[in-house]
């Protein structure tokens, strides 16, 4: 039982990461083909850096990510804490369940219902072509959002409620008690959920495709339009860093987290 459980871990493993693996390894292929490896190269890496539209597409992902993760980060750490004082628990499971109707709906649905939203408000705004940049900053914000809130709320759980009752008994107000006291213990949290914002931003393709305009073209999207033509060499160099960059963010939000908890145990353990 426990060959073939280990099997089967070894086929999953190899049925997901062989064909990254590939990828990585032919990027440095010399002569640009799948078929045979003719040496090791940095030529398509090079290629890579002198194509301005796709240099242009990473800029734009980029500023999309960054803008999009911080407006998810604040208003999904005010939401994580409207939450977290509510009351009325069947109020508070119910929008708890809406939130996190986004993480279940599949992306084709969000992105097209989306579209219909930007197209039907430019209709009645009268806009001619709504799409571009701006809706494609809300739409990133609005699916990156229940992966913040989820990332905070744990952290406003295991929170020690008696420290907030503590600063207010001695004279903070409800803000100060937050800032001081509660947000420095929810940070691991919030960078969590930040982080997270910034990759689901970053490789996201099927709503970005229905909420863009061809004057706004992010990196997926232009990866799949080289799919459409014959694809560069070059992006397989491109694959490879966004494959990087993914990993790295993963380890530091892994890193943040551990190190948060054990900040806390040792602070539980000196108490």
């Amino acid at each position: 039982m426990k060959i073939l459980s280990r099997t089967y871990l070894w086929v999953v493993f190899a049925l997901l990461y062989a064909p990254i693996l590939i990828l990585v390894i032919f990027s440095f292929n010399d002569g640009g083909s799948l078929s045979a490896y003719t040496g090791f190269s940095f030529r398509w890496y090079g290629e890579l850096f002198r194509d301005q539209v796709a240099l242009q597409s990473l800029k734009n992902s980029l500023m999309l990510a960054v803008s999009s993760s911080l407006l998810a980060t604040v208003i999904g750490t005010f939401a994580a804490l409207g939450l977290d004082r509510m009351r009325n628990r069947y109020l508070k499971a119910a929008i708890n369940s809406v939130t996190n109707i986004p993480m279940m709906n599949p992306d084709i649905v969000t992105g097209v219902s989306m579209m219909l939203l930007f197209v039907a408000l430019g209709g009645m705004l009268g806009a001619g072509d709504i799409l571009g940049k701006w809706t494609m900053l809300i739409a990133h914000t609005t699916f990156s959002l229940p992966y913040v809130i989820l990332s905070i709320m744990p952290r406003f759980k295991q929170f020690d409620k008696t420290l907030r009752e503590a600063a207010l008994d001695l004279g903070c107000t409800p803000a100060q008690s937050f800032f001081k006291v509660e947000l420095p213990a929810i940070v691991p949290g919030i960078f969590s959920g930040l982080v997270m914002a910034f990759t689901l931003s970053l490789d996201d393709f099927v709503i970005s495709h229905f909420v863009s305009s061809p004057d706004f073209q992010t990196l997926p999207l232009y990866i799949y339009n080289q799919t459409a033509h014959n694809v560069k060499y070059s992006m397989y160099a491109l694959c490879t860093l966004i494959i990087v960059t993914i990993l790295v963010l993963l380890l530091v939000v892994n890193f943040a987290g551990s190190m948060g908890d054990r900040s806390k145990r040792r602070k539980g353990a000196t108490s």
